[in-house]
């Protein structure tokens, strides 16, 4: 059954029908010339005194022609042989040569094109809709479709080669045949009826992709990425509802985990009025001490959903202690977090300098959120032509001890790394680590693989290129419900599932089925922060929960 619809493809297809007209001919012509054949036999076999049935007749030619040569029937007569030699000749050119090539050329190999066809389909079904439309393959599609994958979203892959998009299927991705910059293809994709068109291409050919889009659909959203900012307002013109510039998404995100020495909380996202912040705790009273001791929750209102400790990320509990070394994740409103940094802030220290080491795009994102901020800072960068501002460089080698001195490390706070080698950002983390232990090291990423990587070379925080495009596009599609703080670890906004509501928080037992620690529960716009155990679920309101990858999928399956 499954082969039926390859099947009617093949034979409605007019050049495969023409194919299969030229196969047809050519079998005629075969049996034609059994039949002549068959005819001359019994001939040439009356003259030679031999009588034989027409069905010995079409066997002795067949034999022939097919070079087996039994010898059972045979010539006597020279005229007889020289004709079985006729025979033998044009059986051996017809029956293994034409015969079989016509049949590959115009049979078997376009069969095999339709199956393959088949796998990458050139149309999406009618029905379907809500689904996302991706123009390429790149690092960020592949996190987003990560993303989407466990929420269970579907999308197509646009691709405009036929051995390429087999190639992407036979891996798993979900793929359609076609060029993404054909106004038909969009029709095919029924980018009408899609949630979503994600292009991160260059900026020219997400110009021209979006353009082709908005020709098919004028509802539809269309997400493009933007290395300038010049190309910002050509693709809003060009009919994108939103631009994202990812180098300086993730250079701002990076600059925004700066900690100070002070130890003072430093907001990293919002949810209504639920503060999302992150505080080191070096230097404070908070070292050495168990959150159960530490009753942060009774005595400043803020809860602590777990604790970052050299990039190992933990869910906190009672028994969570908190280390030298350790950066707390909070959560709590803004008068939470006030009367925190009023009981934990140390008052007279001064910032030290942060080092950037890369003056890209990436590298002067972090430079220009620094500055907002009155953070002092060194850029370190080895090519003179891309400095900008002399004041605020130190060209050279990062490998080098004396460029690095040079920016001061020996007195430095923090040390972002932001080329985009990341062997070379492996190799910078675990230099900067040996020269400064004590040192705050944030790093990017250009590849997911490499996160672990760089938290192993000794990287506080690691932030992936893909994973932030792809968590701002599927913050858009959630519309504001996720918030990406870091590399496999969300907060986002999730409705109570069926299957617990009517259950206090206790009685769930959210955490210990999927992971996520519950930080407030929200219902017709009002929120309840750090809500308690005997909280009950109803099914009008929705949970802010902060979890990693593995607990987000398991979330979704209890959703599901």
């Amino acid at each position: 059954m499954k082969s039926l619809p390859v099947a009617l493809q093949f034979i409605t297809n007019p050049s495969r029908r023409r194919n299969l007209w030229a196969l047809g001919k050519l079998l005629l012509v075969f049996v034609g010339m059994v039949f002549v054949f068959t005819v001359t036999f019994h001939y040439l076999m009356a003259r030679e005194g031999q009588r034989h049935s027409w069905a010995t007749g079409i066997y002795w030619v067949l034999v022939v022609m097919s070079t087996l040569g039994f010898g059972d029937i045979t010539f006597h007569s020279d005229l007889g042989r020289l004709f079985s030699v006729v025979v033998l000749l044009s059986g051996s050119v017809f029956m293994l040569v034409l015969l079989p090539f016509m049949f590959i050329q115009f049979f078997y190999v376009p069969w095999m094109e339709a199956q393959a066809a088949a796998r990458a389909p050139r149309q999406l079904p009618a029905s379907l809709s809500g689904h996302v439309i991706l123009t390429g393959l790149g690092l960020v599609e592949q996190a987003l479709i990560r993303m989407l994958a466990r929420a269970k979203i579907p999308y197509v892959v646009l691709v405009a080669d036929l051995t390429e998009a087999l190639r992407l299927h036979d891996e798993g991705y979900s793929v359609m045949l076609g060029d993404p910059v054909d106004h038909l293809t969009y029709g095919s994709a029924r980018a009408n009826q899609a949630a979503l068109v994600v292009t991160a291409q260059r900026d020219t050919t997400n110009t021209n992709i979006a353009f082709t889009v908005r020709e098919i659909s004028s509802s539809v959203t269309i997400v493009a990425t933007a290395s300038t900012d010049a190309s910002v307002d050509i693709l809003e013109l060009a009919g994108c509802n939103q631009v994202l510039k990812l180098a300086e998404m993730l250079g701002q995100a990076l600059a925004r985990r700066v900690l100070g020495r002070d130890a003072r909380s430093l907001v990293v996202g919002q949810f209504g009025n639920l503060l999302i912040a992150e505080a080191a705790a070096a230097g404070t009273a908070l070292v050495g001490r168990t959150l159960a001791e530490l009753r942060l929750g009774e005595e400043t209102g803020v809860t602590v959903a777990g604790v970052w400790d050299r990039g190992r990320f933990t869910i906190a509990g009672p028994r969570t202690r908190v280390e030298a070394a350790s950066v707390l994740l909070l959560a709590g409103t803004r008068e939470n977090l006030d009367r925190y940094d009023n009981r934990y802030r140390i008052d007279g220290i001064t910032d030290g300098r942060v080092i950037i080491i890369g003056g890209g795009r990436v590298g002067r994102a972090v430079a220009a959120e620094c500055g907002k901020r009155n953070i002092s800072f060194r850029i370190i960068e080895r090519l003179p032509e891309r400095v900008r501002n002399p004041a605020d460089y130190i060209v050279g080698d990062a490998a080098e001890l004396e460029t690095l001195q040079a920016a001061g490390i020996d007195a430095c706070s923090s040390v972002v790394i932001t080329t985009h080698d990341d062997d070379v950002n492996v190799y910078l983390a675990i230099y900067c680590r040996r020269l400064r232990p004590d040192v705050q090291i944030l790093a990017r990423a250009n590849q997911d693989r490499n996160v672990s990587t760089l938290h192993r070379a000794g990287a506080d925080f690691v932030m992936s290129y893909a994973s932030t495009g792809a968590s701002s596009i599927y913050d858009l599609l959630k519309r504001g419900n996720i918030l990406f703080l870091a590399e496999g670890l969300d907060v986002f906004r999730v409705p109570v599932p069926p299957s617990l509501v009517g259950d206090s928080l206790a009685e769930s037992q959210f955490r210990a089925k999927t992971g996520c620690t519950v930080l407030a529960i929200e219902r017709a716009g009002d929120q309840v922060i750090d809500p308690g155990p005997d909280h009950r679920l109803a099914s009008d309101e929705s949970l802010i929960v902060v979890g990693g990858s593995e607990s987000e999928t398991k979330l979704f399956e209890t959703l599901s």
